[in-house]
């Protein structure tokens, strides 16, 4: 059976190797990026899976153990698995000038015991004359609780996996951390391969977060500077009726897989796991018994392979542990012929390590959006003969006659979020700048053909950093230093929140006819920047908007611009280069054009390829059933709008007008006048 794949997302790297070369120190790029930072007492990392994090840690807390005066470091990680990680490491035999080594009584991730009973360690450790400590997070929320803030003064505090932690109050490990911050008397680095929480929760406090300092390592920059690994692609699919019955046409038996089956609670979901991976075996081939070294499933192909299946979706503990051990064994790590197929439920996410993996499928919509990264996180491996990789998130389409309907558009459109940031994670990363008189070019961009023209908007890009220097007209600049660093590093925070704020997603896909897309990127963005960001002026809020709206939307438009030539051997990310190119030769460039395009209209075109007719129809249906058409705080912003329109054209916006924006301010207005006047007449 042929499979199928229609990505949503495809994006091309050049495989120049800088990823993997190491310095006179033994440190990857990302590592040496973050040790230039020791010295920092507040340190976060962000830096996809598979980057060195760990090491990179174990560089900068030798550091500062050795020269900053620190007692201590305490390393927290989500789960026991991770605590392997942070295992010794001989750095010196790779130019550094100390070894990282952890005393296996420290190491709590490996010792048996509850975390409760763990924490009587923690103290035992505090009071030794030993460096370094390896814990859960449960384990080290537990000590905090027992022994207070001050019992960890002069120790670095480093937390992995750290989108884990959250300032919502209820979350433990977040309200800790702010008040070590506030005590001020630890040092802390922070990890993450994730760039977002995937529950729009902001992980730290924004005056806590404005004293950490960020190193940024993107997954541009490290898919680039792979040896193999040359091209990503991620993909949503719709099905009908029960999933197993179709898991072929997405399955590829020649390629190494990690399949994620649903979780028993969701739709997708036939109630019976077990039952479930017996009929994926079923589909692949013959089954041949078991191995019994390794307990994988043997299943034969109708070609006549023989493929070895690990099921971690199977919980007696014996054969699961078996199994599982089987996995970590590491001397098959660089073994492709190991294992061929992984069907898991709730395990080989995030810490899982298996270099081979081509493809991360996975059946219904994850919990959250950094969920979906992690999974993503684990076909992203560079490994030998390893070109390209896929993600694909199989989904039960919309079924009317089930009553789910509402779900079911729901997980679409998490899907399709999912895809959206994904794509913005991938990218190389935008530099916006206005466009004046001054702008000339920047050294190290390459303006193209025609190199840089005074005249007009251009675009840069400089290959070694995966950065693109592009001119705007009308572009309004952050003035504060926490705008500059939110333009700078966090416009996929901001991303986030819009394309997971349903209404916003739901007009955009399915109210194309009549939407007027600045009631998107204008009054839907402008509501959310407020919102996450009410410490800054309103100058600097305008400017996180529309510096967050030209990344999705200059996204979106290079990808529709990028077509023709063969995907596969195009050099790096130049179809998005030629897409954003081609996209400014339409016309210079300027902010209110950019406000002028739907950010989901190329979204919905790749919907239109995986969803049945019929199904589209029924979605548009239960969004068109729902539709509000104005609340009063969008009338009072478009009335906001409306005031500046004066200013600038010396009228109010004419209800009559042929531009859709300006009558949409014209109603904004007269909804306001309605609501006054029905006021005042009781």
């Amino acid at each position: 059976m042929t499979t199928l794949h229609v990505p949503s997302v495809s994006v091309t790297y050049a495989r120049n190797g800088s990823s993997t070369k190491a310095n006179e120190l033994g440190m990857r790029v990302m590592q040496e990026r973050a040790y230039e930072k020791r010295g920092e007492q507040y340190l976060l990392i962000k830096s996809p899976p598979a980057s060195g994090k760990s090491r990179a840690l174990m560089f900068i807390a030798l550091d500062k153990l050795h020269n900053q005066g620190l007692k201590q470091a305490i390393i927290v990680v989500p789960e026991k698995s991770i605590g392997s990680s942070f295992a010794d490491e001989p750095l010196s035999k790779f130019g550094f000038w100390a070894d990282w080594k952890v005393e296996p009584r420290w190491n709590l991730c490996n010792s048996p015991g509850t975390d409760g009973g763990k924490v009587n360690s923690v103290g035992a450790f505090l009071e030794s004359g030993d460096r370094v400590l390896v814990c859960t997070h449960a384990t080290f929320r537990f000590a905090v609780d027992r022994f207070g803030v001050e019992a960890f003064d002069d120790r670095l505090i480093a937390v992995d996996e750290f989108h884990h932690v959250s300032a919502n109050p209820d979350n433990k490990l977040g309200a800790h951390l702010g008040a070590f911050i506030a005590r001020d008397r630890v040092h802390v680095v922070a990890m993450t391969g994730s760039y977002f929480r995937g529950d729009a929760e902001a992980v730290l406090m924004p005056q806590d977060e404005s004293k950490f300092e960020t190193v940024t390592y993107t997954y541009y920059e490290q898919l680039n500077g792979y040896e193999h690994l040359k091209a990503l692609d991620i993909g949503y699919f719709f099905y009908n009726g029960p999933y197993v019955d179709d898991i072929l046409k997405v399955l590829d038996a020649r390629e190494k897989t990690i399949l994620h089956i649903p979780s028993v609670n969701s739709r997708e979901s036939t109630k019976d796991k077990h039952k479930e991976v017996e009929e994926i075996l079923e589909s692949l081939g013959e089954w041949q018994g078991v191995d019994e070294a390794t307990g994988f499933q043997l299943v034969k192909t109708p070609e006549g392979r023989v493929l070895r299946i690990a099921d971690l979706v199977d919980d007696e503990g014996p054969r699961r542990d078996k199994v599982s051990g089987a996995l970590k064994d590491p001397t098959q790590k660089m073994n492709r012929d190991h294992v061929d197929i992984i069907v898991a439920l709730g395990m080989a996410k995030e810490g899982f390590d298996w270099i081979w993996c081509e493809h991360a499928l996975t059946v219904g919509y994850r919990a959250s959006l950094t969920e979906v990264v992690q999974i993503i996180g684990r076909a992203t491996r560079d490994a030998p003969g390893k070109t390209h990789a896929r993600f694909t998130n199989l989904i039960a389409e919309p079924d009317a006659s089930q009553g789910l309907v509402t779900e079911a558009v729901n997980d679409t459109l998490k899907a399709i979020a999912a895809s959206l940031l994904m794509e913005q994670v991938l990218a190389p990363k935008f530099e916006f700048k206005p466009k004046t008189q001054a702008s000339s070019a920047q050294p190290g961009f390459d303006y193209g053909d025609d190199g840089y023209d005074p005249y007009k908007c251009n675009v840069g890009f400089n290959e070694d950093t995966g950065t693109f220097q592009i001119e705007i007209k009308g572009l309004v600049e952050p003035k504060s230093k926490e705008a500059a660093r939110i333009c700078s590093q966090d416009l996929n925070e901001v991303i986030t929140a819009f394309v997971q704020d349903k209404p916003t997603m739901e007009r955009g896909l399915f109210d194309r006819e009549e939407l007027v897309p600045q009631d998107l990127t204008l009054t839907r963005m402008g509501k959310i920047v407020k919102e996450k960001y009410p410490q800054l002026d309103e100058h600097d809020q305008e400017a996180v908007r529309q510096h967050a709206i030209a990344a999705l939307n200059l996204t979106q438009e290079a990808k529709r611009l990028a077509t023709g030539g063969d995907e596969g051997e195009r050099t790096a990310n130049t179809a998005l280069i030629d897409g954003v190119r081609k996209f400014m030769n339409v016309r210079d460039l300027d902010i209110d054009l950019i406000d002028q395009i739907n950010p989901f209209g190329e979204a919905y075109s790749i919907l239109a390829k995986t969803m049945s007719e019929e199904s589209l129809k029924q979605v548009a249906a239960v969004i068109a059933a729902k539709k509000v058409k104005l609340t009063p705080e969008e009338a009072r912003d478009l009335a906001r709008r409306a005031v500046k329109f004066k200013q600038e054209r010396g009228r109010l916006p004419s209800i009559t007008s042929q531009d859709a924006w300006e009558r949409r301010m014209a109603e904004g207005v007269a909804f306001l006048a309605r609501m006054k006047a029905e006021a005042a007449n009781g």
